[in-house]
């Protein structure tokens, strides 16, 4: 396994974890020895939402959620690159994490509480989203209150059927939900006129409309209701300190753009006197005895990735494609609702 290339994708399920730990008592606190002894941290991905998680042209993984698994194998490995991701479907992820075929799912997944106490340990988000329906402009919708009697292509295993039947039932809307397997399929039902509408986060609406409407001006993209969910990297449930790591991995992210920490600056940072730069790049020693990892994890995620604001404005900030805005996702002393913890 050790000489596929980080451009290729993992196939799904049995063949890809030959040897790997499985989430049961006797291996559950074993993840970072699995991990290291296979090579690389397997990652759960999407099927394919450019900005949070697809290929490019040459086969290599890009996005936000891409970023926060690379994250992880930089503070594991020191290396971003040894990182494999699995594209899952909706009804895939959660199963896949469970079962051990991925160590972390970083995959535009809702934290809830049904999920939370049913086997996954939730980290922090990595980003804060509001789900959405995507329509025709000509349609003339401006609020999902008028959608009396439309069909909403949905896919199953995402939370977004429970926000159909929740949309229909509060505003007696009598919406059709039309369900089908993958992201893929949901999409092209809905550009080719199968529904009305098509619902998931609106984030990722916006990719879509971005990439794959032959004239994206035709569709508009409008709140499902008024409520906020926070996509979140999530563990399997039984290794603390896998939890740790993954946790404090995405933090150091959030971190370093609190402390003005880039990529272009972090080298020279390493000379900074103040004590919180010292502690967190790893130059006064504990945080990575802490988590069982080099005393400079921190300083590699940075060195190799960039700050959180880095990887928001690449993937799907003002220097993408998406150009969406920080919003929620700006710092908390931005008015956001990214807020760093402490690296002592």
């Amino acid at each position: 396994m050790s000489s596929i290339k980080h451009t290729l994708t993992i196939p799904l399920l049995g063949a890809i974890l030959t040897g790997a730990a499985i989430a049961t008592p006797a291996s559950a606190q074993q993840t970072v020895e699995a991990i290291k002894q296979r090579g690389f941290v397997s990652c759960g991905a999407s099927q394919g939402t450019p900005g949070f998680g697809a290929p490019d042209q040459n086969g290599y993984w890009r996005g936000l959620d891409v970023d926060t698994c690379r994250a992880i194998a930089a503070a594991v490995f020191g290396d971003k690159d040894k990182a494999r991701f699995v594209p899952l479907t909706g009804q895939q992820r959660l199963t896949a994490l469970q079962t051990g075929e991925v160590d972390v799912l970083p995959r535009t997944t809702t934290w809830t509480l049904q999920r939370d106490a049913n086997g996954v340990n939730f980290t922090v988000p990595n980003y804060y989203e509001y789900p959405g329906v995507m329509l025709r402009k000509d349609l003339g919708v401006t609020s999902a209150k008028e959608m009396k009697g439309a069909t909403v292509c949905v896919q199953t295993g995402s939370t977004t059927e429970v926000t159909v039947a929740d949309m229909s039932k509060t505003h007696a809307l009598d919406l059709k939900p039309v369900v089908f397997d993958t992201v893929s399929s949901t999409r092209q039902a809905f550009f080719s006129g199968r529904c009305d509408a098509l619902i998931t986060d609106a984030s990722a609406l916006a990719s879509v409309r971005a990439t794959q409407a032959k004239n994206p001006d035709e569709y508009v993209i409008i709140p499902a209701n008024d409520k906020m969910e926070a996509l979140t990297p999530a563990v399997r449930h039984g290794d603390d300190r896998w939890f740790d790591i993954v946790k404090w991995s995405f933090q150091a992210l959030i971190m370093a753009e609190q402390l003005g920490l880039t990529q272009a600056n972090v080298d020279d940072r390493l000379e900074s006197d103040d004590p919180t730069v010292r502690r967190f790049l790893g130059v006064e020693v504990g945080n990575g005895k802490a988590l069982g990892l080099d005393e400079r994890f921190a300083y590699n995620i940075v060195r190799q990735l960039g700050n959180y604001a880095e990887i928001f404005d690449r993937n799907v900030g003002k220097d993408s494609p998406l150009k969406l805005e920080r919003g929620p996702n700006r710092l908390y002393r931005d008015g956001g609702l990214m807020f760093p913890l402490a690296f002592n």
